[in-house]
């Protein structure tokens, strides 16, 4: 039986959390801190807590061992614990708003290898849907644990991380096959993604690094699973056009970089594909981690706190605030903006932002795999020899610049290659080679915001 939509937040006021009326954000905070499942929350889906600041971590430089301000703008404080719900609640608010679904109609579908998945669960337990998540069956238990908390359906897929293919292949012929019964939340091809992260995350960029060094932006890092927060860097461009957008893989799955295929284990990036909403011509540089590392560097930020302070001069303070925010992801992309600081050669009034999808509570069993692999947990010499390598010794090798002949004109072809498999049409991925494209995509927000005021209704009667 189809029921009326549960309201939510337009692109500008998760932008802007300050144009909800301030009883409404006022609700939202109190619902956060008391009800995780109350509707209310969608209203909290933004980087800013539902207000001003965004929450951001400055680097100490005697971890990134630097001149530049390594910012890691952190997405830990999303509801359900991740920024990807961000995508996930656009996305299916674009299908209310421009396809007329409503609850009950139909189950909604979300492909992901974690972050996503959990994000399309707990969007669709707040607005009445029942959803089911297509992913691979070796991540960590602590993501499913989540997807099933939110009331979400599992459809594992085999393999790791390295095989989201599979999940594209099943969703694809399981249910984008079968509309009549389900609504794919398609993150790696449908622009919903790419716009919340021009506009949203893009903006919360800027922010991040408004008052510190010289205010700007002189690169910005992601490592793509779908590819959708590089499209922060679309809006990173618009400001500072010199600015320097860098995408990273695992060295053990490096697709774009050289075509590999192996497995890995950094969960929510490196998917073997590029993605249909990554805009590669407003990627400058591409470099490969290596997926034991970023483990390392997770444990280093978890439990090395004694070895930052007493072998590497960390503050007592700031070592101790790193202490649950990041899982393996986010290491990746702290080591890509250090090797980025490293390898434009950049000074101290200049920023290097970055982001953390996630933190430390879904990686657990990840921490338990690295001490089994190493014979026990490690001792404190273990952990600053750790620290040392990862994040001091970020090298400068396995870096490829895309402004290169050609460069740009391969990665357009893979895209190709993929998506017409998938019933894209040439012509469309002809079209993404241009600018022009990704704006006009960008620029729908102007009607799709209107849609979704008129749809919802005041938001006086909400709170």
């Amino acid at each position: 039986m189809t029921r009326p939509i549960v309201p939510g937040p337009t692109y500008e006021e998760m932008r802007d959390p300050t144009r909800l009326p301030a009883s409404v954000r006022e609700e939202a905070v109190s619902a956060l801190a008391t009800d995780e499942l109350a509707s209310l929350n969608l209203f909290n889906i933004n980087w800013k807590n539902t207000g001003e600041d965004v929450e951001r971590i400055i680097l100490p430089k005697e971890l990134t061992g630097v001149q530049a301000n390594v910012i890691v703008l952190s997405g830990r404080t999303f509801p359900s614990g991740s920024m990807k719900v961000g995508p996930a609640y656009t996305t299916l608010a674009e299908a209310e708003v421009v396809n007329g679904l409503r609850p009950g109609d139909r189950s909604i579908i979300g492909p992901s290898t974690g972050n996503f998945g959990i994000g399309t669960a707990y969007v669709s337990a707040l607005k009445g849907y029942q959803a089911v998540v297509v992913m691979p069956d070796t991540m960590s238990q602590e993501r499913y644990e989540r997807i099933r908390k939110y009331g979400g359906e599992l459809d594992l897929t085999p393999g790791t991380e390295s095989d989201v293919i599979l999940t594209l292949e099943r969703t694809h012929s399981e249910y984008v096959s079968r509309p009549e019964k389900y609504v794919v939340l398609a993150q790696f091809e449908l622009m919903p993604n790419y716009r919340f992260h021009r506009h949203v995350t893009g903006d919360a960029v800027e922010r991040a690094a408004a008052n510190v060094g010289n205010g700007r932006v002189a690169a910005f890092v992601s490592a793509p699973g779908s590819a959708g927060t590089l499209a922060a860097g679309d809006h990173v461009k618009s400001l500072y056009p010199d600015a320097c957008v860098v995408a990273l893989e695992p060295r053990q799955c490096s697709t774009l970089y050289d075509g590999g295929q192996g497995q890995h284990r950094i969960e929510g990036i490196g998917d073997k594909m590029v993605t249909l909403i990554h805009n590669v011509y407003n990627t400058d540089l591409l470099m490969l981690i290596n997926d034991e590392e970023t483990v390392q560097g997770m444990e280093v930020a978890q439990s090395g706190t004694e070895a930052l302070i007493d072998r590497l001069g960390l503050e007592s303070q700031a070592a101790k605030s790193l202490q649950g925010k990041f899982g393996p992801s986010c290491i990746c992309n702290i080591i890509g903006a250090i090797k980025t600081a490293k390898y434009l050669g950049l000074g101290p009034q200049e920023n290097v932002v970055t982001i953390a999808t996630d933190s430390y509570d879904r990686y657990p069993s990840v921490s338990a795999e690295l001490y089994e692999r190493h014979g026990g947990r490690p001792d404190v010499d273990t952990l600053e020899a750790w620290a040392k390598s990862v994040f001091l010794g970020a090298s400068l090798g396995e870096i490829v610049d895309l402004n290169g002949p050609g460069k740009h004109g391969r990665l357009q072809r893979m895209k190709h290659d993929l998506w017409t498999r998938f019933g894209y049409g040439s012509d469309l991925i002809e079209r993404m080679a241009s600018q022009v494209f990704w704006d006009e995509e960008y620029g729908k927000i102007e009607e799709i915001d209107p849609a979704i005021e008129e749809l919802r209704g005041s938001l006086k009667q909400i709170a």
